[in-house]
């Protein structure tokens, strides 16, 4: 795999992984509202479920790799499309209020991820558009995907750790911030499709 597609693909991975997204907004409300101390089960349930949900996305896209190999080809574009509607979403999207949560249960947690349709393209759109035209093993794909949910985990525990202090910057300088993340994505395409 040629140095800069695996940068790229680092790149989409790191923005998709720290922007605002289900699991990231509810880690920081529940630390504001309830502390770590009583948020722990509901961020292990996001972690556990993040992980869950790339290993899914692994096994889809080797079965379709495997049993309907002519539909990778099309899935780098429709993954492109997605990137492109991520970036146009980013740009001109604006904070919203979070909604207080009145548990922070581990299966909350967990569930959240299934039905996290960010993750799940996240995960798909990175194998077909990065990996797949490389090497479309097993095992390849399992580990790209771990790698995505580890930045995932760490990127919901920097919103988890840094609280009501991202909350407060990103509120301040969210319109350069999205502007500048959606450009970077942008770019990500070109090396998809290069």
């Amino acid at each position: 795999m040629p140095t800069y597609v695996l940068g790229s693909f680092f790149i989409y991975v790191i923005i998709n992984a720290f922007t605002p997204g289900p699991g990231n907004i509810l880690a920081l409300n529940t630390v504001t509202n309830y502390g770590w101390k009583k948020g722990k089960p509901l961020f292990f349930g996001i972690f556990t479920g993040y992980y869950v949900v790339q290993l899914l996305c692994a096994l889809f896209v080797y079965g379709i790799g495997t049993f309907l190999p002519d539909v990778l080809g099309v899935m780098k574009y429709i993954g492109a499309a997605y990137i492109l509607w991520l970036a146009v979403h980013i740009a001109i999207s604006k904070p919203q209020e979070e909604k207080e949560e009145k548990s922070a249960s581990y299966t909350k947690g967990f569930l959240l991820q299934f039905v996290n349709i960010k993750i799940w393209m996240f995960g798909i759109t990175a194998l077909t558009g990065y990996i797949t035209s490389y090497d479309s093993s097993l095992p390849i794909l399992i580990f790209f995907e771990l790698i995505i949910a580890t930045f995932g985990t760490i990127a919901t525990l920097t919103w988890i750790g840094m609280g009501a202090a991202i909350q407060k910057w990103y509120l301040k300088y969210y319109r350069p911030v999205n502007i500048v993340l959606a450009l970077t994505l942008v770019e990500c395409i070109y090396s998809m499709l290069k």
